[in-house]
């Protein structure tokens, strides 16, 4: 039987993601603190922190793991016309702050929130370092969706998304994927799969293939410097590469 891993805040060192517990799937490690040092070093190893409010920070690796490939996203019909004619405007790293604490809100289907008080401090650091980003969705001035994550090298790490327009959070995700595309991102993790992330596009991947191309595209060079924005030509609806096809890509 294999036994959980406790992190003092002396050593960065995780166990190998191979001794994840199988039940519950992925949990791998508990302890330790969410330096920037660890956080980064986490994600290069295929660990993310998931916690609730009053636990130490949790650790896990989970086999499958869901990623998007950017080039694969879904567009359903209603998605392109929500996008195309929503009255959406969409940014990166503009309020990275609002985002975070938008995701951390109670929701209907969920009693908390595991965006704890510690969690937000800790993935504001990240984006002070130019290591996580936000993609804002407004609607006549007001912030209605977006979602939040982490990039290392050419590997962008989903952490949470939230709507307040129905819609609005695809339509992040859209835009981020269109533009990670460009920068020659080849995935998204998305950590476990949802039925909406599946709507999506997304699709599970063996733990190792995960792994494996975290070795290959997390230690590459940066698409940039300082924070992010879209590329000014940026089209997510592909219109000049898929103008007669409406429901899908």
């Amino acid at each position: 039987m294999r036994e959980i891993h406790w992190l003092n805040d002396d050593s960065l060192d995780f166990p190998a993601v191979s001794e994840a517990l199988r039940e519950p799937n992925g949990l791998l490690a508990v302890g330790g603190d969410l330096s920037p040092q660890r956080l980064k070093h986490a994600y290069r190893q295929g660990v993310f922190p998931w916690f609730s409010a009053g636990q130490p920070p949790l650790w896990w690796s989970p086999d499958p793991r869901t990623v998007l490939f950017p080039e694969r996203i879904r567009v359903t019909r209603s998605l392109r016309k929500r996008a195309a004619n929503g009255g959406f405007t969409v940014t990166l790293d503009t309020a990275f702050e609002a985002v975070i604490r938008a995701c951390a809100e109670p929701r209907n289907d969920q009693p908390g929130t595991w965006i704890t008080a510690e969690m937000i401090e800790a993935y504001l650091t990240l984006h002070r370092h130019h290591t996580a980003h936000s993609v804002e969705v407004w609607q006549a001035g007001e912030l209605v969706g977006g979602l939040y994550g982490v990039s290392l090298g050419r590997v962008f790490f989903g952490e949470s998304m939230f709507s307040r327009r129905p819609d609005a959070s695809k339509v992040a995700l859209l835009w981020l994927a269109r533009q990670l595309q460009t920068w020659g991102f080849p995935i998204i993790d998305c950590q476990v799969g949802s039925a909406h992330l599946t709507s999506l596009g997304a699709e599970p991947i063996s733990r190792d293939a995960f792994v494996a191309l975290l070795a290959q595209y997390a230690d590459a060079p940066a698409p940039r410097e300082g924070p992010w924005a879209f590329d000014a030509d940026l089209d997510p609806l592909q219109r000049e590469r898929f103008p007669a096809e409406p429901s899908a890509i």
